[in-house]
């Protein structure tokens, strides 16, 4: 989908009408205690219409739960000259290596590259269900909770920088926008999560908004 830009494309709806995960459901207490449950619940997004006609790739990314007196996601803002989503928000991850033994494994070591988050600072608490991407990736999102002192070393190679967005903002319904582009007689949708940082707009859509918006319909179940 080269050539737009997803911030120029009008919101069709946006979801006020549904219920926000509520405040005591975010502590890490309360996540621990849902991933440990087998509730039955039903992904809302699992695949995006392809825009590249390239094998498929198994990847996983680190949906980073970090634990302060407000939990916060863990984001990042990938660099401008990436073969593939340059300068998009993104969670920290990427392909699965052959020696990796899990999806977390690669989520980790994905994250220890990327931002030089070491893995004792995380605590995996579970996998959402996997997400395939426009760009023909499959991604597992590997959902952890991340201490709040650990240190952070962004590379600057792969990520221009890195940032928090509040938990509770991004599973309330009501920051939820739904977009509907049209190219070549194809219809392609996805969500955008914008979150105002400041004087810095964090425009999250596409995969991003798509796992967050599952793991959403997860805590709602």
């Amino acid at each position: 989908m080269a050539g737009f830009d997803p911030r120029d494309v009008p919101v069709a709806q946006v979801d006020s009408h549904l219920p926000a995960v509520p405040l005591q459901a975010l502590s890490p207490m309360a996540l621990r205690q849902r991933f440990a449950q087998a509730l039955v619940w039903t992904p809302e997004v699992l695949l995006e219409k392809p825009y590249m006609n390239r094998p498929s790739a198994q990847a996983a990314v680190l949906v980073g739960i970090v634990m302060r007196d407000e939990p916060a996601v863990l984001l990042t803002e990938r660099t401008a000259h990436l073969s593939t989503h340059s300068g998009q928000v993104a969670f920290p991850g990427g392909r699965v290596d052959p020696e990796d033994g899990s999806a977390a494994h690669t989520a980790l070591r994905e994250a220890w590259e990327e931002v030089g988050l070491a893995a004792e600072h995380v605590e995996v608490l579970g996998t959402l269900p996997t997400y395939v991407t426009g760009s023909s990736f499959v991604v597992s999102p590997v959902v952890g909770l991340v201490a709040p002192q650990a240190p952070l070393t962004p590379n600057p190679d792969e990520v221009a920088d890195v940032f928090e967005v509040p938990l509770a903002f991004l599973m309330n319904p009501a920051n939820h926008r739904h977009h509907v582009f049209e190219s070549e007689g194809i219809s392609r949708q996805w969500f955008s999560m914008p979150y105002q940082d400041g004087d810095v707009t964090r425009f999250i859509w596409g995969a991003t908004a798509g796992m967050l918006r599952n793991f959403y319909r997860f805590l709602s179940a």
